[in-house]
């Protein structure tokens, strides 16, 4: 079993087609529970993108479908699943295909860092042999495609390819809002580095926006803006409204892993009955969360190691959010390859585990009540429900917590590993100066300094030349 094992992860081939097995499998299964269970295995999201695009076949507006809060592009890719018979199921067939794309980009950048492709097939297998990932990317969920454009990002971004990285930037963000936060990181990273040690303020204004930076504003923003217009000249105001600012005022207490689930659904009774006395805290519960994960994560992180610090910010986000679904977690599953191989979860295979079990005990927790609220029909949100939901938080906000001791603690490493390597002047002691001439009876004396003109220091037979 351990050599079928370590055999399968000396052929990138077997790799990707395990996990095209794993999801083609799930795909089949899927369709024979939805005929014969009244629990559907295709996720009601999914219904969701295919009636938008049917509304889109018939040359109408994907808003018009409720609950549509997504880019048209997305209606627009989806239009096969109009064609009848099993081109329903296309969109989950598109997502599993983004889910090994997503793979192979995952693969590629662990190879570009230096690592061997052994490792890298089974770092990369965290993800495309994940049955979590499998099972949402095939029950419908569209997270694949937007995995795929954040890792092109991050590739793009470290083979300095600014243009194209603001371009996918624009793009990403279009697609889903929360992207936005990488660029801070990454803006943060493309600084110019000062030949002077002290510089005035003006200068150092000036200095921020250099080149790199300018470029990836101009482009991510005008790629976005594009989009955007384009889109609003088709759709009008509901585009605008529900792609983008209905997320300020959302109230989604249903499959909502966060800890404000309870607040929701109490503020959408008070909403419903009195909107005008009610107090709308869901307009700024993102106020935490852009704090920690566009300010803090990023100033404190980017520098050291650029893609665990994207998953520190995802991680910060999701964990904030006030509407945390099973889906979210794919955003920051995605950078898990890219972390571990330098973590301590792996140094540490004990706190690894425990980490795992409780992530996935806080989930099973949650899910247990929920099932019970929304399948059963009892009202468990208190204590229940809002306990389990507060226990996951917490427990993500430790595992956050080891994710930025980590990426401090090799950062620090690497710099001290940096200061090694590089010869230190205060090494070479500077030779002692001329003794001064005497007065008095006795005559003027020169030091003799011809023998210091080849010095030699240590076993390194490192030389000194004088001038």
């Amino acid at each position: 079993m351990a050599s079928l094992i370590s055999s399968l992860f000396t052929s990138p081939p077997l790799v990707f087609f395990s996990g095209f097995l794993l999801r083609a499998i799930l795909m089949v299964y899927g369709i024979y529970q939805d005929s014969v269970s009244a629990l559907k295995y295709t996720d009601i999201d999914y219904y969701v993108f295919t009636d938008a695009a049917r509304a889109v076949a018939r040359h109408s507006s994907p808003y018009d479908r409720a609950t549509y809060r997504y880019t048209p592009l997305l209606a627009w890719i989806l239009l096969p699943t109009t064609w009848g018979g099993l081109w329903f199921h296309f969109g989950k067939a598109l997502f599993a295909l983004s889910d090994l794309i997503a793979g192979w980009l995952i693969l590629t950048l662990l190879k570009k860092r230096g690592m061997d492709e052994q490792h890298a097939l089974k770092y990369a297998s965290v993800w495309l042999l994940n049955p979590m990932v499998a099972n949402i990317s095939t029950r419908g969920s569209s997270e694949g495609l937007l995995c795929v454009l954040v890792m092109a990002l991050l590739g793009a971004f470290e083979t300095n390819q600014i243009a194209l990285s603001g371009v996918l930037l624009g793009l990403s963000v279009h697609f889903k809002i929360y992207p936005f936060i990488y660029g801070v990181s990454m803006l943060w990273i493309l600084e110019t580095t000062s030949a002077s040690g002290s510089a005035s303020s003006f200068q150092s204004i000036i200095r921020f926006f250099n080149t790199r930076r300018i470029l990836l504003l101009t482009t991510s923003l005008l790629t976005f803006t594009t989009l955007n217009i384009l889109m609003y000249k088709i759709y009008g105001p509901p585009f605008l409204h529900h792609t983008f600012l209905h997320h300020f005022t959302r109230i989604d207490h249903r499959h909502n892993f966060s800890p404000y689930n309870t607040l929701l659904y109490i503020s959408s009774a008070h909403s419903a009955t009195s909107p005008a006395l009610s107090f709308s805290f869901e307009s700024v519960a993102f106020i935490p969360q852009l704090l920690l994960s566009t300010v803090l994560l990023p100033l404190a992180l980017s520098k050291h190691d650029l893609p665990t610090t994207m998953l520190a910010q995802t991680l910060a986000f999701v964990t904030f959010n006030k509407v945390c679904t099973s889906q979210y977690f794919l955003w920051y599953l995605i950078f898990l390859p890219l972390y571990l191989p330098h973590s301590s979860l792996l140094a540490r295979p004990k706190l690894g585990t425990i980490a795992l079990v409780l992530w996935i005990l806080g989930q099973a927790a949650w899910l247990q009540q929920g099932y019970q609220l929304e399948f059963l029909g009892r009202s468990t949100f208190v204590p229940g429900l809002f306990a389990a939901g507060l226990g996951f938080f917490i427990i993500n906000c430790w595992i956050l917590g080891i994710i930025v001791s980590d990426v401090l603690k090799n950062g620090a490493k690497g710099r001290s590993l940096r200061a090694e390597a590089e010869p230190s002047s205060t090494s070479l002691k500077p030779l002692p100066a001329p003794l001064p001439a005497t007065t008095g009876a006795r005559k003027t004396s020169k030091l003799d300094v011809s023998s210091t003109k080849s010095v030699h220091l240590g076993p390194r037979n490192r030389t000194l030349k004088s001038n």
